[in-house]
């Protein structure tokens, strides 16, 4: 089974910084893509960072200089760091990831999947 979990959210003062992990478990052959969003109460989802295999990365203007994407192919792990952060970065952070995996029949597979959130606070 192919489950994506996510941890690194906490609370921090403006200005501080935060990791967050989304770790792929299963069979996993390649992870192809990886979406951060966001989302704030009364807001909607938005879109913060993305990366894909063959290195592409892009941020959204409110927080590019200030979040990087990075991999640990060795542990099937895509990280988002935060630097500087600012009270408006509150937010439940989510990965969508697409990735390949192993069957049970030893044949790949894509799969699709979102992480469970973490909760990021900045307090000013």
């Amino acid at each position: 089974q192919v489950q994506l979990v996510e941890s690194g959210g906490g609370l921090v003062q403006a200005g501080g910084s935060l990791r967050l992990s989304c770790a792929a478990s299963g069979s996993i052959f390649s992870i192809n893509a990886v979406d951060w969003y966001r989302q704030a109460p009364g807001k909607e989802r938005e879109l913060v960072a993305s990366f894909t295999s063959g290195g592409n990365t892009n941020y959204a203007d409110s927080v590019k200089g200030r979040f990087t994407i990075s991999t640990d192919n060795a542990k099937n792990t895509v990280h988002l760091q935060m630097n500087s952060l600012k009270p408006e970065d509150t937010a439940v952070y989510y990965c969508a990831a697409s990735l390949t995996y192993y069957t049970d029949s030893g044949e790949r597979a894509d799969f699709g999947s979102w992480g469970q959130g973490t909760q990021v606070t900045v307090s000013s």
